[in-house]
């Protein structure tokens, strides 16, 4: 049965592989589990609500990825967009949680429409490489100040802003020990550094009374607290286009960006160098979105993680399938992930945000029509605390810059209009 769902001979893998393929996609990428209930919460939503609806979207949008598209990739809340959804929207904008999750939901239902009718392609290929760039870079950046923030390492300033907190404090050098940890670990190949790190300042704050022991296991409660409680009409209501768009966009190359990275590190590309079933994987990624808001969680996007599954043989959906029974075993852990204190999740935050900013290497630093608006919209992101804004000005600032300095007919048609969309938003909004 196995081999006629997943096609096992052809990629060839075996089960053994495929099942310790979906373990180390899983153990990497399993602090999300602790880390999208502890932000989200700051939005006021229930923790244990949002660590079940992280745990179902996480298993039933990676299933769909197995079962459906047949690739080795896990989906989960992402992050930097849990991030906007929390400190861009319900902190920053004053919008309620439930009207978030309506954005998410509309977001979801216009990525699958793009998907259904291929639309995708045209906007991934208009959009210039660096502006996606930018967006990763900045997204990381937003990460990092969060994560510093959180532990206290970055305060509030009335003078400058911000400035440097009491790095002396036991929270804050655990925070810097987790960083160091989880860094070191990933660099020496350790499947599972980050949720390892974790653990380790976890314990270590126990041991100076930092964290409360609140037991390992019990039956998953709460959900009916979020379930089915989005504002889908409110998001439309609030005039939240913007924020619909943002998180639609980042979606699109978050997913796009981590089955191309993953195809071509499992040798998973045809011969002409195309995913095959990309549009079945797309719609997966855009069902678990929607399915996710519809849960109570930001939206549910595809893990470049899953790149650890590949590095150990996984090449079908059946590692897929692996990682998606694990999430839902983890369910039953909800106290483990409770007691995970914030400066362990922080440091897990900033270790990501190095990640996503190591991107920057791939922009042309020789052309300053393209490394220019990179620089924006990386720093536009953190600076105004949203990624939205930070997209927003950013292709204003490429549209501006190419037209300025006589590159204008370089540039493809969408990203005028988006440009043209950003302004009229500045204007009339």
């Amino acid at each position: 049965m196995l081999e006629k769902l997943f096609k096992l001979k052809e990629h060839g893998t075996t089960v053994r592989t495929e099942l310790l393929a979906g373990l180390s996609t899983f153990l990497t990428m399993a602090y999300i589990i602790a880390v999208n209930p502890g932000i989200l919460s700051e939005a006021g939503m229930p923790f244990d609500a949002v660590f079940v609806a992280t745990c179902i979207a996480a298993a039933l949008g990676t299933a769909i990825m197995g079962l459906w598209a047949n690739y080795p990739v896990a989906l989960a809340p992402g992050m930097g967009l849990n991030a906007f959804f929390t400190f861009g929207v319900v902190l920053g904008m004053g919008q309620s949680w439930q009207v978030a999750l309506g954005c998410v939901f509309w977001s979801g239902i216009v990525f699958f429409l793009m998907s259904a009718f291929k639309i995708r392609e045209w906007i991934i290929n208009a959009i210039p490489a660096s502006l996606k760039t930018g967006i990763s870079v900045g997204i990381g950046l937003f990460l990092a100040i969060i994560g510093l923030q959180n532990a206290g390492i970055v305060v509030d300033d009335p003078a400058t802003l911000v400035a440097l907190g009491d790095v002396t404090s036991l929270p804050v050098i655990l925070t810097f020990v987790g960083f160091v940890l989880i860094t070191a670990l990933h660099q020496r190949g350790v499947i599972g550094s980050v949720v390892i790190g974790m653990a380790v300042v976890t314990i270590i704050g126990a041991l100076f009374g930092l964290v409360q022991f609140n037991g390992v296991a019990k039956m998953p409660t709460g959900l009916s607290a979020t379930f089915f409680q989005l504002d889908i009409m409110g998001a439309l209501e609030a005039g939240l286009y913007a924020v619909i768009f943002a998180f639609l966009f980042v979606d699109l190359f978050d997913t796009s960006g981590t089955l191309v990275a993953v195809a071509q590190k499992g040798n998973l590309v045809d011969k002409d160098g195309k995913l095959p079933r990309l549009g079945r994987a797309l719609m997966a990624d855009s069902t678990a979105s929607v399915a996710g808001s519809l849960l109570g969680t930001s939206t549910t996007t595809s893990y470049i993680e899953s790149g650890a599954g590949i590095a150990v043989g996984g090449r079908t959906g059946l590692t897929a399938l692996t990682a998606s029974a694990l999430f839902l075993l983890a369910l039953f852990f909800s106290p483990l992930a409770q007691m995970i204190p914030v400066f362990a999740t922080s440091a897990a935050l900033i270790f990501v945000a190095v990640l996503m900013v190591s991107t920057i290497t791939n922009v042309a630093w020789d052309d300053l029509t393209e490394s220019a608006p990179v620089v924006i919209t990386a720093v536009m992101m953190p600076l105004t605390y949203s990624i939205a804004e930070g997209i927003a000005i950013g292709f204003l600032t490429y549209a501006a810059v190419k037209l300025v300095s006589g590159k204008g007919r370089d540039v493809n048609i969408s990203v005028y209009v988006i440009a043209a969309l950003a302004l009229l938003k500045y204007i009339w909004l």
